[in-house]
């Protein structure tokens, strides 16, 4: 058994990876729910929905989220009946939030559609939130509160970041099958992805139990930066570390992941490679996925490095 904590599109390239070289039903992807925000009376969830659609082979690798082929007709009767069109749904897209939204409002659980849509598509990996229970991602900026979507998609990560809460998270409970997982004995590695840490890992941590469980777990955790040459590969992890006053690169992972990971693994230019923050070692290997190929190769250093850990007394 693997697990894996994902969220973004850094995050579903690896966890793709995985799931090429992990034997089916041996990986569970824990995915951010914190990004998730309800619009035009629908449910979004988009980390959740790019991962899916990775591992499916249906996502538009050019745009990085949302399905390849993508028509949108609905966007445009939206625009001319002068409704919000400042966070675009596909036409194929929007199936899946109208279902997602139909069966939450019948009481179902996030996690049971979530794999139902899943295997719908193929995928023989399990898929599961971090949470059943809504978390919202609240931006703090210098022109006020923003949630995340406003901040992330209308505003398009202009304001300055000053901080972030995770609403809803305290009450929230992790997912049954995460946790399970985390608890199966025959757990072998633990991989966070590289994935925003302040986005798109941050609300999962927050979520009580789930901190708890990663520092209790006897398995070999792995985190992976996002980082390459102090610059994030796509999003804006690289600018909101500026504007926290940390320097973007795989030192800046030491202090959220500290008591979590054994090790960061980061790129061969990080200014950190090979040296040890907060007696976390950064181990240097390419950490650019360019294609699939790309992701499976990463995902088997990050196996590797954890296998090695796994032997030591």
């Amino acid at each position: 058994m693997i697990v894996a904590l994902a969220g973004g599109v850094g995050g579903a390239r690896l966890a793709n990876g995985l799931a090429a070289i992990v034997p089916p039903g041996a990986l569970l992807i824990a995915v951010n729910v914190g990004d998730d925000f309800e619009h035009l009376g629908l449910t979004i969830c988009p980390d959740i929905d790019t991962v899916t659609y990775t591992l499916a082979g249906l996502n538009d690798r050019e745009r990085g989220w949302g399905i390849k082929d993508e028509t949108w007709s609905f966007m445009e009767t939206i625009r001319k009946l002068g409704g919000a069109d400042w966070f675009a749904l596909g036409d194929r897209d929007l199936a899946k939030h109208v279902l997602r939204t139909d069966r939450l409002r019948r009481g179902e659980t996030l996690t049971a559609i979530t794999q139902d849509i899943a295997r719908a598509c193929g995928i023989t990996q399990a898929i599961v939130p971090a949470s059943d229970d809504p978390v919202r991602s609240i931006i703090e900026t210098d022109e006020g509160a923003l949630p995340f979507q406003d901040y992330f998609v209308r505003r398009r990560c202009e304001p300055v970041f000053r901080g972030i809460r995770y609403d809803g998270a305290a009450t929230a409970r992790p997912a049954p099958a995460l946790v399970a997982a985390l608890n199966d004995p025959a757990l072998e590695a633990i991989v966070i992805c590289p994935s925003n840490p302040v986005l798109s890992i941050g609300p999962m941590l927050a979520i009580p139990g789930i901190a708890e469980a990663l520092r209790q777990r006897r398995a070999p955790c792995v985190a992976i930066s996002p980082f390459i040459g102090g610059e994030a590969v796509k999003g804006p992890a690289a600018k909101i570390m500026r504007e926290l006053g940390v320097d973007p690169g795989a030192a800046a992972l030491a202090a959220p992941y500290a008591g979590i990971v054994d090790m960061i693994l980061c790129d061969y230019d990080d200014p950190g490679a090979g040296t040890v923050v907060n007696d976390i070692p950064l181990v240097a290997a390419e950490t650019l996925m360019r294609d699939d190929a790309g992701q499976r190769r990463l995902a088997r250093v990050a196996l590797a490095l954890a296998a090695t850990l796994r032997k030591r007394p």
